[in-house]
């Protein structure tokens, strides 16, 4: 991520960080449990919902990211852990963590399926992945303006994809969704997630 979107992030996300994010996130994390390994975790947003978790490790590709999250980091009532890397080939051994958290991540994860297969191998059979994501839209209007608006989208967003249908993209995955809430008439989603053979 650039340095320029780093600075914005937090600014032009407050709005709906501090509203209805906060809520889906604080419902999501509360379900994390164990060690925990977060996919981009960006400016720390999710840092301070952490709580009946034994450690947190977090990886973020973006050194500007980094840099924005320490503060959160310190504040956090939990150990966290920052490693720069990216989520297409995480540095850990298979069955390492109880839980897998993505929040608004996959959209701009170069081979979200290889993220996905990672994330999959480094959770323990018996864990669970939590996602908040925004995705495809059902409805064919709003795809279609999806598909329209994501080449400018991507320039203006660093590389955020607007049409990725990370729904599908779970199923073909060996992942299997065991619970699920929309929010914006399908634009987000809050999914749990299993592991499957």
């Amino acid at each position: 991520m650039s340095r320029i979107f780093s600075k914005w992030y937090d600014f032009i996300m407050g709005p709906l960080e501090k509203g209805k994010f906060k809520t889906v996130r604080k419902d999501l994390l509360q379900r994390a449990n164990g060690s925990v390994l977060e996919i981009g975790s960006g400016t720390g947003v999710n840092f301070p919902y952490y709580h009946s978790v034994t450690k947190v490790t977090a990886i973020e590709p973006s050194q500007h990211m980094i840099e924005r999250s320490r503060k959160r980091r310190e504040m956090s009532v939990v150990p966290i852990q920052i490693i720069q890397d990216n989520a297409e080939r995480l540095p850990f051994d298979d069955d390492t963590f109880d839980t897998v958290v993505a929040t608004l991540v996959l959209c701009t994860i170069p081979n979200p399926e290889a993220a996905l297969q990672e994330m999959k191998r480094v959770c323990k059979p018996e864990g669970k992945i939590l996602m908040f994501e925004h995705v495809k839209m059902n409805n064919v209007v709003l795809a279609n303006l999806q598909e329209y608006l994501t080449p400018l989208w991507k320039k203006v967003c660093d590389g955020c994809c607007l049409n990725r249908d990370t729904l599908q993209m779970i199923n073909e995955n060996g992942l299997q969704i065991v619970h699920k809430k929309t929010f914006y008439n399908g634009l987000f989603i809050q999914v749990e997630v299993g592991i499957t053979d």
